[in-house]
C-alpha cells in the first residue's frame, strides 16, 4: 500500500490524535483497526484534564461503526453498562403534558410515490387507522418496554453508554492494535514556519511529540485547530439559544427502559439516559432566560434516586469551525463543532468525520481532498443543525419568554423550507447523505403538531375496504413481533450483564 503524501510535503505515516475522551479513542480505534500495520499512531492525553463526559445516547449509526471495526458488541455493552435505545421520548415539547417519542426504523410500508403517512392520514380521516405510533415495531417496543434481536436486523437500535467506560473500552482495543498512549498536558503547538503546518506537540515536561497528520480532539479548548492554526468559528446560537448545562448520575430507581428521554423545562430541556448501573441526567439550558442558580433548583427537584457525582457545569457556543480539516489537522468532536445533544448526534459526527478521513488516506491529501472533506462534513452539520431547531420553533408552547421567543424566532431557510413543502403537500424528501432520513422528519414534524392540508392522491386510489385492510395488516404485524420480545432489562441480563470496571496502566 503507497502511503499518503501530506501537503505540506511529508509522507504520512506519523498520527498524532491530541486528547483522549470519546473523541480521540474512537479516532484511535479505527484509525488503528483499518491502518494500523502502516501508520504509527500516538494518543497523547493527561488524566488531569477532564472530558464533557455527557454524550451518553447514541443513535444507530454506531452499531455499524462498531460492525466495521469488528467489536464484540457483548462485550462493548458489558464494558459500558450499555442499555438498548430504540428512540427519545419528547416530553413538553409540543405543549405541556404532551408526549410523542421519536423512534428508529420505519413506520409502515411506503410507496415508491408517496410515503406511508400520506395512507395513513387519509386512514385516519376515515376512521380506519389508529395512532401512527402503532405502525412500527421499535416505537411500539419501546412503548412496552421490550427488545431482543431480530433476525435479519429486523429492528433498528442504538446505545446508551457510559462515556467514561467507553473510552477505557476503546483504549484497550486501540493499545491492542499498536496505539501508544502519551501521559502529559499539551504546552505548545509548533508550527511549521513555510508551509503553516503543524510539526510537532511540546509537552509540559519537555517531551516532543512529532508527526505528520495531526487530529484535534482537545474538545471546547480547540488547542490545534483553534489556538494554533486559527481556524475562526461559526457562531449559531441565534437558532439554538442554549449555552449551558449541568450533568449528574444518579442511582437507578426502576428498570432502564429502552429510550432517552427530552423532557422540556421552563427555559431548556433535561434528559434521562438510563444504564444498567445508574442514570445519567443532565439539564440543557439558555442562561439568558434562567440564571445558574434557578436551573440547578429545577434540576436537581426533579431528579430521581440519590445523586451519585455532583452537578458539573458545561458551558458551550453551538455552532461550527469555518473548517474540520486545515492544513494537516483534523478537528473532531467538540473541537470541530458542537450542536446540543437532543437528538444524540454527538458521537455520530465523531464518526463521521472519522469515516470520511480514513476514505482520505489512500490517496495524496490535496487541498481538493480537504476542500471535499469540509463540504461534505459542512452539509451534514447543516441537515443535523436544521433538525435540531425544528424541535424548538415547531411548538405551541407560549408559557414562557423562553418558549415564545424559539417559537416565533427566523429560521435558516433550509428548515423554512422542509417545514413549508411539509406544511403544504405533506411531502418530505432525504438527501442520501443525510443522517435524518424521511420517517424522522415526519415523526417529529407531525409530533410537534405540524399538520399537512392535504396527502398524496395515490392514497385516494385504495378503495376503503382495501386501505382498512392495508393498515390492518401492518398494525397487527408490528403487534405481533412486539409481543414476541421479551423486557428490555430481563433480554440483557442474560446477554451482556455489566462487568466491573478494569484498572487501566497509567
Amino acid at each position: 500500500m503507497s502511503q499518503a503524501e501530506g501537503i505540506n510535503g511529508k509522507t504520512v505515516r506519523r498520527v498524532v490524535i491530541a486528547g483522549g475522551g470519546t473523541a480521540g479513542w474512537m479516532a484511535a480505534a479505527a484509525l488503528s483497526r483499518m491502518l494500523g500495520k502502516v501508520l504509527d499512531i500516538t494518543l497523547v492525553e493527561s488524566e488531569e484534564i477532564g472530558t464533557v463526559g455527557v454524550g451518553e445516547a447514541t443513535i444507530p449509526t454506531l452499531v455499524t461503526f462498531h460492525r466495521l471495526l469488528e467489536i464484540n458488541e457483548q462485550e462493548f455493552m458489558a464494558a459500558t453498562q450499555g442499555t438498548i435505545k430504540l428512540g427519545i421520548s419528547f416530553e413538553g415539547w409540543r405543549e405541556v403534558g404532551h408526549r410523542y417519542i421519536h423512534s428508529f426504523g420505519v413506520t409502515g410500508r411506503d410507496h415508491w410515490m408517496a410515503n406511508f403517512h400520506h395512507f395513513w392520514m387519509r386512514a385516519h380521516a376515515l376512521g380506519l387507522a389508529g395512532s401512527y405510533d402503532d405502525y412500527c415495531i421499535e416505537l411500539k417496543a419501546a412503548l412496552e418496554d421490550r427488545f431482543a434481536h431480530l433476525p435479519r436486523y429486523q429492528m433498528n437500535y442504538a446505545y446508551h453508554l457510559d462515556a467514561s467506560l467507553y473510552a477505557r473500552f476503546l483504549r484497550r482495543f486501540s493499545e491492542g492494535y499498536g496505539v501508544r498512549r502519551v501521559e502529559g498536558k499539551i504546552a505548545d503547538v509548533q508550527i511549521d514556519g513555510a508551509s503553516g503546518c503543524i510539526d510537532a506537540l511540546r509537552l509540559e515536561n519537555g517531551d516532543v511529540i512529532e508527526g505528520d497528520l495531526f487530529v484535534d480532539c482537545t474538545g471546547f479548548r480547540a488547542l490545534l485547530i483553534g489556538k494554533a492554526l486559527n481556524v475562526g468559528f461559526t457562531d449559531w446560537s441565534h437558532w439554538l439559544l442554549n449555552d449551558s448545562a449541568l450533568a449528574t448520575q444518579t442511582t437507578a430507581v426502576r428498570d432502564a427502559v429502552p429510550y432517552t428521554r427530552a423532557i422540556a423545562g421552563r427555559a431548556g430541556w433535561q434528559w434521562r439516559i438510563p444504564l444498567q448501573h445508574r442514570v445519567g441526567n443532565g439539564i440543557v439550558y439558555s442562561s439568558r432566560f434562567i440564571s445558574d442558580e434557578e436551573a440547578r433548583e429545577e434540576f436537581l427537584s426533579s431528579l430521581e434516586g440519590e445523586i451519585i457525582k455532583q452537578p458539573w457545569p458545561v458551558r458551550f457556543r453551538p455552532g461550527q469551525r469555518h473548517k474540520c480539516w486545515s492544513r494537516n489537522c483534523v478537528a473532531l468532536g467538540l473541537a470541530g463543532s458542537f450542536i446540543e445533544p437532543l437528538e444524540s448526534t454527538t458521537i455520530h459526527l465523531i464518526q463521521r468525520g472519522i469515516l470520511r478521513l480514513l476514505h482520505a488516506f489512500p490517496h495524496v491529501i490535496t487541498q481538493e481532498a480537504i476542500d471535499d472533506y469540509n463540504a461534505r462534513l459542512d452539509a451534514e452539520l447543516q441537515h443535523v443543525r436544521d433538525f435540531v431547531v425544528l424541535h424548538y420553533h415547531a411548538t405551541r408552547r407560549r408559557d414562557t419568554p423562553y418558549w415564545r421567543t424559539v417559537g416565533t424566532m427566523e429560521l435558516p431557510p433550509s428548515l423554512q423550507r422542509r417545514i413549508d413543502l411539509f406544511r403544504e403537500t405533506g411531502n418530505v424528501y432525504h438527501v442520501p447523505t443525510e443522517l435524518f432520513a424521511e420517517n424522522s422528519w415526519i415523526q417529529v414534524m407531525t409530533g410537534q403538531g405540524i399538520v399537512p392540508k392535504r396527502h398524496h392522491p395515490l392514497a385516494d386510489v385504495m378503495g376503503e375496504a382495501e386501505l382498512a385492510r392495508f393498515m390492518r395488516e401492518i398494525r397487527e404485524g408490528v403487534n405481533a413481533t412486539v409481543r414476541q420480545l421479551p423486557a428490555h432489562m430481563d433480554y440483557l441480563r442474560g446477554y451482556c450483564p455489566g462487568e466491573r470496571p478494569q484498572a487501566l496502566p497509567a
